[in-house]
């Protein structure tokens, strides 16, 4: 297979994961496609996917993505694998200004082509994969190659080629972050922020016996209880079975299964000092107001498009310009990184909205 792939210019590829059915989510089935044949790979089974590597890092050929950033964060972080290369057709699509970017819709607006996506949220770690899987996850990279040929047209015609190109290399420098746990995650639930302390103690005990329990059972934290029913659970601050039988978003079957060891962990948070949020980094005013600035000049220059704002310029590089208050386009062309395109085409805008 990978001989057949290396022979190619370009290669569609896709991935499925688990994350609706582990703990750990992982990536289960990676997809290839070229004109000639379909390929399935299952992880799961082969001992070593190293072969793999050099074909995604090979600058001479193009792999083919639909909503790369997803699929090239868990590559990397199961396998360690980075990307040259790339073509994203969402990227495009959003580039050209299209209303509905999904591949489904993409795909029946380009090439008249109705993708079924009934299985969007399967479990694609159970083995072995039913042969209507097999199937769809074989379609999801069968027609990227055509699509992908009809909307670079497109970007040629509008003159957006480079900076769609421009935005896939950006997408293959992200790196995976450590797929952990925060002990602290508890804060960010809604009204977390707003409850006494034997409350916010409560849910953090609550938190913490989650996060043990989908550990062990190998299911996601949101399939053993979710975050309302946390909530609840430390506003009502049950002693007994029968005080969790009155909460909603416990069903019977949640009590005989998690009960006592619910209450146990409520009992635990009773002997533990309650938890101090934590202290936020200061913001300045001038930063605020340089935000607010590009923030208003980034959303006129997307309506003058018929963009979504982040195609005009990513949040996470808008921030970096507001901390570091670039006053020359030196400055700020070293901020941009490699977004070179978008600095020549709004660098300048970009410094007149700082200065006022």
């Amino acid at each position: 297979m990978t001989e057949d792939l290396k022979a190619e210019a370009r290669i569609a590829v896709d991935t499925e994961s688990n994350s609706l059915f582990a703990y750990r989510e992982q990536v289960c089935l990676i997809q290839f496609s070229i004109p000639t044949a379909d390929y399935l790979v299952d992880p799961l089974t082969l001992p070593d996917l190293e072969p793999l590597g050099s074909l995604f890092t090979d600058p001479g050929i193009e792999k083919v993505f639909h909503a790369a950033e997803y699929d090239l964060i868990c590559l990397g972080r199961d396998f360690g694998f980075t990307c040259s290369n790339l073509f994203d057709t969402r990227v495009a699509s959003r580039t050209l200004g299209r209303a509905l970017d999904g591949l489904g819709d993409l795909l029946m607006e380009e090439l008249g082509i109705h993708l079924d996506k009934r299985y969007q949220r399967a479990n694609w770690g159970q083995r072995p994969l039913p042969s209507e899987l097999l199937d769809y996850a074989r379609l999801d990279t069968r027609y990227l190659l055509p699509l992908r040929d009809r909307l670079a047209k497109a970007l040629a015609d509008d003159g957006r080629t480079e900076e769609a190109q421009e935005e896939c290399r950006r997408l293959t420098l992200i790196r995976p972050q450590p797929n952990g746990f925060d002990p602290l995650g508890f804060w960010r639930l809604a009204k977390a922020r707003r409850m006494g302390p034997a409350q916010v103690g409560m849910l953090r005990e609550l938190y913490l016996w989650r996060e043990e329990t989908a550990s062990h059972e190998d299911r996601p934290p949101f399939k053993v209880m979710g975050d309302k029913t946390l909530i609840a659970l430390a506003e009502c601050m049950p002693n007994s079975p029968t005080d969790l039988e009155r909460l909603p978003g416990m069903s019977p079957r949640q009590i005989r299964r998690y009960g006592h060891s619910l209450l146990e962990a409520v009992g635990r948070e009773r002997k533990e000092p309650p938890p101090q949020p934590p202290t936020p980094e200061p913001v300045s005013e001038a930063f605020l107001a340089r935000h607010e600035a590009l923030r208003t000049w980034r959303k006129q220059m997307a309506e003058r498009r018929g963009v979504e704002s982040d195609v005009i310029l990513p949040r996470d590089v808008m921030l970096d310009i507001a901390r570091l208050a670039p006053t020359t386009p030196e400055e700020l062309h070293r901020i941009m990184g490699p977004l070179h395109w978008r600095f020549q085409a709004y660098g300048a805008d970009i410094l007149r909205a700082l200065r006022r």
